[in-house]
Order: structure tokens, then sequence, then C-alpha cells
């Protein structure tokens, strides 16, 4: 049976760049691997080269239902690679390329699993389904949100795993895995300025449409969000803090009084960790594309920013509206519109699933270890499913004593993961489904 590493290894040479993506090229690989594992499957494309690949397993009509979920598209590589980032480059333990953090580790993992039950022949009880999607880089269009649209029985499932959680920590000797119950949503949000154009020369005649929005801009820069410390984003602060040494009683709950000087401690030992728990905090606003003026002689009479903005569950498109009228007034010339919504979105942590995975992660993480829940900054697939009906939680499964730094290559240039940790995700994802299953 092929390995995870060989599997991951070819993976990472199917260019599959979004955009265009050409998804369709992992597709056809996963169909010949699970055809000659006799594993019934099938492609379903969203359209022509972006392909979405099916498999099943167990009784058709089962009673239980677990979806592995993963994503085949890769965002592109940029410069500074050490390596050919479609070489899928092995330097001792290490994998190099394009996805091998994000997302083509966990689709190995995956699908390793599905091929080990097939071949020990476990007569499972539920059905396992495994859906490798096109174009979650891109909002999935082509991927799971037309899946959703035209057959969602194919997804239908009493809860899915899929990308998302954090990464293991070590803190104070105590070794924490995480997963994701929920996510942040967007308000991507446009301001524009209007101005009077005029003669460069004589600037006094104009109005500048581009200094009204640097007004408008330091605003928001100036702008304090309110905290607020959802119940699971509260427990998972109260665990860590208490585990790294930091003034936290036992007795008492992490406070939004207290909140940042916590998360400023934590930075101490690990600022790209502590950050991400303080985006979990409050809403983010984030000014990332200006575009204002067309030629240095001509004062600009209009100027454009578009915004990143993450919302917190219970937070949506008025509390940012809102939000953003606090920072900038009311001027008649700065609009606002609010041009890409999703909501946030959340599976509980209070159910026999949560407590499943848990289970089955301490079991093959062989170690004392604690699991906590958290929330994701960023957006997932695990988003459409919910909303679908679907729980669905995130794992982020590794050897947190192995490359460290490789963390903070997802999206960026020599993106790697370690094999070990790359087995224990397939060890956990078999033991998952032969635990529920």
């Amino acid at each position: 049976m092929l390995t995870p590493e060989r599997m991951l290894v070819d993976l990472i040479r199917l260019n599959t760049v979004n955009p265009p993506g050409n998804e369709t090229l992992v597709a056809r690989y996963l169909k010949d691997v699970c055809d000659s594992a006799g594993i019934e499957n099938e492609i379903i494309e969203g359209e022509q080269g972006r392909g979405n690949f099916f498999a099943r397993l167990g009784p058709q009509n089962g009673e239980q239902r677990l979806l592995f979920l993963v994503h085949s598209d890769v965002v592109p590589v940029g410069e500074g690679w050490e390596c050919d980032p479609f070489s899928g480059e092995m330097r001792g333990q290490l994998i190099y390329g394009r996805g091998a953090r994000d997302c083509k580790g966990l689709l190995a993992a995956e699908l390793y699993a599905l091929l080990r039950l097939a071949a020990e022949q476990v007569p499972l009880q539920g059905t396992l389904l495994f859906a490798a999607t096109a174009d979650e880089e891109q909002g999935g269009r082509c991927g799971v949100r037309y899946l959703l649209d035209r057959c969602p029985q194919k997804l239908r499932a009493d809860f899915a795993v899929n990308e998302g959680g954090e990464e293991p920590v070590v803190l104070g000797g105590q070794t924490f895995f995480f997963f994701q119950v929920g996510e942040k949503g967007t308000a991507w949000s446009r301001l524009q300025t209007r101005g009077k154009a005029c003669h460069g020369s004589v600037p006094t005649l104009g109005e500048n449409a581009v200094t009204k929005m640097a007004t408008a801009l330091h605003a928001l820069t100036a702008y304090r969000a309110e905290i607020i410390l959802i119940p699971e984003v509260r427990y998972l602060l109260q665990e860590l803090g208490r585990a790294a040494g930091l003034d936290v009683s036992p007795y008492a709950p992490v406070a939004v009084e207290t909140v940042d000087r916590l998360l400023d401690g934590l930075a101490a030992i690990d600022r790209d960790f502590a950050e991400g728990l303080r985006s979990m905090t409050r809403m983010t606003i984030s000014p990332n594309v200006v575009q204002g003026g067309n030629k240095t002689n001509i004062v600009p009479d209009a100027c454009t920013a578009d915004i990143d903005i993450r919302l917190l569950p219970g937070e949506d498109e008025d509390y940012v509206r809102r939000a953003l009228r606090d920072c900038i007034g009311d001027a008649a010339d700065v609009d606002v519109d609010i041009f890409n919504y999703y909501p946030p979105t959340f599976s509980t942590a209070d159910s026999p699933h949560y407590y499943l995975l848990e289970q089955v992660t301490a079991q093959v993480a062989g170690r004392e270890i604690t699991c906590l829940p958290h929330i994701s900054p960023g957006a997932t697939d695990s988003r459409f499913l919910r909303d679908a009906g679907i729980p669905c939680y995130g794992i982020g499964h590794m050897i947190p004593e192995l490359d460290r730094e490789g963390r903070a290559t997802i999206h960026g240039k020599n993106e790697r993961i370690d094999i070990p940790s790359l087995h224990l995700k397939a060890d956990f994802l078999y033991a998952l489904a032969r635990a529920y299953l």
C-alpha cells in the first residue's frame, strides 16, 4: 500500500495553483488509487478542469456517516524558494512543496486512512465519506458551494473533519492539541471618498479625495474593537495562561479587562501564536488596498480603500456598519459598501462528536495531552458545511517538537511538513473512523 509520504510527494507534483486550479489533475490521481483498491468513487467537475473527488467506504445507507473533507487546490508560490515548489523534495524527515501543509498533507493522510481501512477489510457499520474538493482558496464556487447546490447528499454526514485546527503547542511542559469549532465571518468593505479635481499646481481650487481617505484610514487604525470572549475562547485562554505560568486565577475566569495582559504574556513566549489568539477576542479591521488618483499633476476626485474585516460569532453586517461609522463619522463624502459578507459559523464543543475527537487524539498522540477548542480568524470550507447543518471540526495534528518554524511556511516560501506528523494525522483519522463507524 502507498505510504502517506509517497502520496504527498505525488500530490505536490500535480500543480493545482488556484487560479486556475486544475484540480481534476488531483481527482484523476485519487481515482486511479481508489480504483486499484476497489473503493467506490467518482469525479464531479464544477467547471472544466475543476474536479471534485468523492469516495465511499462501508454500507451505502449506514446509520452513521463520517466525512473526511479536504481541498486539493493551493495558493501561488511566489519567489525565494530553496527548491522547486512542485518537486515534493525530501530532506531528511521533511517534505517540501506547495501544499505540503495546506492542504495536500491532510489530503494524503485522509487518503491513507481510507486505503488502510479498505485493505484491512474493516467491517464498518457506518459510512466513511471522503471528499477532496476544488476552489477552497478562492471561495469554493467550483467546490463545496457548487456541490451543496447540486448534490448536497454527497456531503451529508453526522459530522465532518477538515483543516483549520491550530497546530499543537507545549507550554509549561504541557502539550495542547486544538480543534477548530468555529470561524470568524468576513465583511470585506470598501470605503470611497469623493472630491473635486483640479490642476495639481493650484490644489486649493480642488478637494483631494486621497487626503480625505487618509483621514478616514487614520481613524480606522486608531479604532479599538470591543473585546468579546465567547465561552470556548475564554476557556482556551484560561488553560493556556495557567500552563504558561501567567497570573491566571483558577477561581476567576479570564475577563475582558485582563485578556490583553494575558495575551501579552503569551506573546513573550510565542508572538505568532498569541496574536492568533488575540484575533479570536475581537473584530479585526485591516485596510489593505488603496487606490486613488491617476496622474501626478491632477488633484484626485475619487479614492477607494478595501478593508479586510473579520467578525466574531454574534456580530453581523449592521455591527460592522456601526463600527465604521463610529470611526470615520457620517461624512457624506465617505461611502461605505460591504461587498463580500459571510457570517461567522460555529459547531458546539459540547457534543459526543467533539468528545470522540478528544478521546482518539489522546489515544494516538502517545502522551498526556490536553485538547482545547478554538475559533479561526480565517475561513475554510467548514463554514459552508456548518451552514448546511453539518457539524465540522478542524484539526491541525502535528508532533509539536518537530519543525516549529514550519508553521510560518503556510502560504509562504519553502512550505514543508515532517513525515512523523504526516503519519500522526493518518493514524488519528484511521482510529477516528474505526471508533465511530
